[in-house]
């Protein structure tokens, strides 16, 4: 990891280094925290945040799942964040939001233990390589399913449950493929290990839906939009785990994948075993978004102010 000059916790603007935690910290033996992946980039009109209030409200949606009080308001945070960007003296960077139970109080119930916000932001390239978006990546589908919706909260971005993510990881991995596929409780197709996912056969565009236990993802909401305006048919619907198999293109998509074709899946090519006409398509477009390229989307960029490029850390 890159590391910054500084980080932002509680309200402060503190050294990368001095952004500490107590070892008995809830959120770190109970995974009582929620989280959001955001990212800025170098663009026409500068460093811009890409969908900044779109992810600061789904971190107090997720908070909201898990009765977490935030101590500070999606405005506070936004500009806070903004200003982190401008201080470390960024034009492209990965943000990582996290709001966590801290210090004070141990056992299962959360209620009493105060709520902690801190963002950090670093230069950090693409989860899945810059060889997998332009190649595309092998994929595996695992044999962990995706957290059922009767067990926990899908939809909510929680550290606890990304530890059903990290088993599918591993596996993945330790079999040599890039990334895992994960059915949902039923068997139907459901995401990556932080990505959703896309397939496309005969020209239509198909992904799961939030009733496959999915996270809702930003990215995900980029791409539908951005296929529409291309004339092409974006279906939500419960993909079967053996449609992958029958699929011409298949990509996922993600803040910290952005969007990545899957060229084989279980060792058998998807289409011509590499990244599609449709998918390399929706990419060029979602790439001049991102860079404010296509007037069409600037609205999704959230410009970071000039300001102080780093400095001596001090209250917010």
């Amino acid at each position: 990891m890159q590391a910054s000059d500084q980080i932002w916790m509680n309200g402060k603007f503190v050294p990368w280094e001095d952004a500490q935690v107590h070892v008995l910290t809830h959120a770190l033996h109970y995974g009582t925290s929620v989280f959001e992946g955001v990212r800025c980039y170098d663009t026409e009109l500068g460093p811009a945040v890409f969908r900044h209030r779109d992810h600061v409200d789904r971190l107090f949606a997720s908070a909201r799942a898990y009765f977490m009080d935030l101590p500070f308001t999606a405005d506070e945070i936004q500009s806070a964040t903004l200003e982190l960007i401008s201080r470390n003296g960024l034009r492209s960077c990965y943000i990582r939001p996290i709001a966590y139970r801290g210090y004070g109080s141990m056992g299962l119930f959360p209620l009493t233990v105060d709520v902690d916000v801190t963002i950090a932001c670093w230069e950090w390239g693409l989860y899945l390589g810059e060889d997998g978006k332009r190649d595309g990546i092998r994929g595996k589908i695992s044999s962990w399913r995706r957290i059922s919706p009767n067990a926990l909260i899908p939809y909510a971005k929680a550290g606890g449950q990304y530890l059903n993510s990290i088993l599918a990881k591993v596996e993945a991995h330790n079999a040599g493929y890039d990334e895992a596929i994960l059915l949902d409780h039923l068997g139907n197709v459901c995401e990556g290990t932080g990505e959703n996912i896309f397939v496309i056969r005969d020209g239509e565009i198909a992904t799961p839906p939030m009733t496959s236990s999915i996270l809702e993802g930003i990215t995900r909401a980029s791409i539908i939009k951005i296929a529409a305006d291309m004339g092409h048919t974006v279906v939500e619907r419960e993909i079967a785990a053996d449609e992958l198999a029958l699929a011409d293109e298949v990509f996922l998509t993600g803040t910290a994948a952005e969007m990545v074709p899957v060229r084989e899946i279980d060792d058998r090519p998807v289409g011509e075993g590499k990244p599609g006409e449709i998918t390399k398509a929706l990419l060029e477009v979602y790439e001049d978004a991102l860079h404010g390229r296509d007037e069409r989307y600037t609205d999704w960029l959230d410009p970071v102010p000039e300001g102080p490029s780093g400095g001596k850390a001090d209250a917010a």
